[in-house]
């Protein structure tokens, strides 16, 4: 154990502008990190309706002529969430167990997430604007991991304004890509985009505080806690492998509200119909996406207000979500959008405080020598979930489409 030296009147000043500027970095961070994505589920209707062809099973005739078809991408949304979760899954599998260099881990995220936005906005071929899809999943996936790890050397406020970061990406990138597209080309949006990794990288190389090698950035209101000042050694592969039963507590519900809202997302929205024509097709499916991160980001800003500990309660009301929102894509029995809007903001306030209660419990929870693995480790529950609800959003989308339109 090392001892912490005293800190006096004329450090003050250092330390708060430190923490402060930590505090910022990892909100800019986790934005930057979750941008790309939450931009590719939210272009997945039309990179599937416009793109490549995935037009609707019907032609737009037969539907006009037919009030009970229904107006269905013969492919589901689901299909873009995988190729946008799959590669994020199977790097969070991964990178808890290998060595933690943290800037060419960075590096990777910047230079991934930047090709992937060019490829999808260029891309002449399906498989090109897959691969596009699939880099900024990997970038996403990797920069989560790898973040949430890193920020056990700081103070514990990081994860709050870490989650709100990734919230705020739901908001400003829904929100950006469906008034950005109403100016200008789907192609030309993304392109636009670009900026976002250069503001990642400005951040995390030029505007967060890196701790000295083996130590952690401690301000004066940390000092208090022991634990801060405790170095740590790396964990092997078997004693990662050693806290997953014991993090099972936490994986397990985040899991499932993560599997049952994006069920919600990329098998049903698309499916939903209310009546306002402003919103209908993609118009439809854009705002959606943002009502939902809206809801997202107000509940991953919260936990310094509120601090929810039982994180299954969220799982058992997503659930009843599903059950509510598959009955309305199925039988159109809610007349009033704004209710349909209300249930899709509250799922987006379930999801995100799961999320940051999530992690914020391991943050004070778990002993200081085994967090950065677990934080690592407990980010595949939510990526898990995500999988799961791509599989099987996609049958279910197809089983709805072939129902007549009530």
């Amino acid at each position: 154990m090392t001892k912490s030296l005293p800190i006096t009147d004329e450090d003050d000043i250092s330390t708060k502008r430190t923490k402060w500027r930590n505090l910022a970095a990892f909100w800019i961070l986790g934005l930057c990190n979750n941008y790309g994505y939450v931009v590719m589920l939210s272009a997945a209707h039309t990179i599937l309706s416009n793109r490549f062809g995935a037009a609707n099973n019907t032609d737009v005739s037969d539907i006009s002529n037919n009030s009970t078809i229904r107006d269905c991408n013969p492919v589901s949304t689901g299909a873009i969430l995988l190729a946008d979760i799959l590669p994020a899954l199977l790097i969070k599998f991964v990178a808890p167990f290998l060595p933690y260099l943290i800037h060419a881990r960075l590096a990777t995220c910047v230079i991934f997430s930047a090709a992937g936005l060019i490829l999808v906005a260029l891309g002449t071929a399906q498989w090109m604007a897959l691969l596009g899809v699939v880099l900024t999943s990997l970038s996403s996936g990797l920069g989560e991991v790898t973040l949430l790890a890193y920020s056990h050397q700081f103070s514990k406020d990081v994860i709050s304004t870490w989650s709100s970061g990734t919230g705020g990406a739901g908001v400003i990138g829904a929100g950006s890509y469906a008034g950005l597209t109403l100016l200008m080309s789907d192609e030309d949006t993304l392109m636009l985009m670009l900026i976002v990794p250069f503001v990642e990288a400005a951040t995390f190389w030029l505007l967060l505080v890196h701790p000295s090698p083996g130590r952690h950035s401690i301000t004066k209101n940390d000092v208090d806690s022991q634990e801060q000042i405790i170095e740590t050694r790396e964990m092997t592969f078997v004693e990662k492998l050693r806290l997953v039963p014991k993090l099972l507590k936490f994986m397990v519900p985040l899991g499932l509200v993560y599997l049952f809202e994006y069920f919600i997302n990329q098998g049903l929205f698309e499916l939903l119909d209310v009546k306002v024509d402003w919103l209908k097709g993609q118009n439809l499916y854009r705002w959606l996406n943002l009502d939902y991160q809206i809801g997202v980001f107000i509940s991953r800003s919260s936990v310094n207000l509120i601090t929810i500990n039982k994180i299954w309660i969220m799982s058992v009301l997503q659930l009843i979500n599903v059950i509510i929102l598959t009955c309305e894509s199925v039988f159109y029995f809610m007349h009033n959008a704004w209710i349909v809007l209300a249930l899709v903001l509250w799922e987006g306030l379930l999801g995100g405080a799961a999320y940051v209660n999530t992690f914020y419990r391991i943050s004070k929870e778990v002993p200081l020598a085994e967090r950065q693995a677990s934080l690592g480790i407990t980010t595949m529950a939510d990526s898990i979930g995500i999988a799961l609800a791509g599989w099987i959003s996609m049958p279910v989308h197809n089983a709805i489409c072939k129902l007549p339109k009530p």
